[in-house]
């Protein structure tokens, strides 16, 4: 069974940074990789997806430039490296595995993942 655990939210003042770290337990992890958040009282939107080498990535518009995801293979961790954050940015953090390895059309939608973490808390105070 795939297990998806996310670390590393916390408080952090507006300006500041925060690297989220997500475990994957009971796989190979050659599967593509995305982070998710979903902001008080809003929809849980895609954040950053990964390719199962790491060689191709996709952020959405409002974190391009201050966020960058990563992934360590050998350790079957993704991160999140967040950057200048803003108060926008609170939200709670999800991590989310795809069965395929390749970023596709659905990577860009919850539809697209088969395996989700229970998130984490980030909030950026201002």
């Amino acid at each position: 069974q795939v297990q998806l655990v996310e670390s590393g939210g916390g408080v952090v003042q507006a300006g500041g940074s925060l690297r989220l770290a997500c475990a994957v337990l009971g796989s190979t992890f050659n599967n593509a990789m995305a982070w998710f958040r979903r902001p008080p009282g809003k929809e849980r939107e895609l954040v950053a997806v990964i390719h199962w080498s790491g060689t191709s990535t996709a952020y959405a518009d409002s974190v391009k430039g201050r966020f960058t995801i990563s992934r360590d293979n050998a350790k079957n961790t993704v991160y999140l490296q967040m950057s200048s954050l803003k108060p926008e940015d609170t939200a709670v953090y999800y991590c989310a595995a795809d069965r395929s390895g390749v970023i596709h059309s659905g990577s860009y939608y919850q539809y697209g993942y088969h395996y989700w973490g229970k998130g984490t808390l980030v909030t950026v105070s201002s």
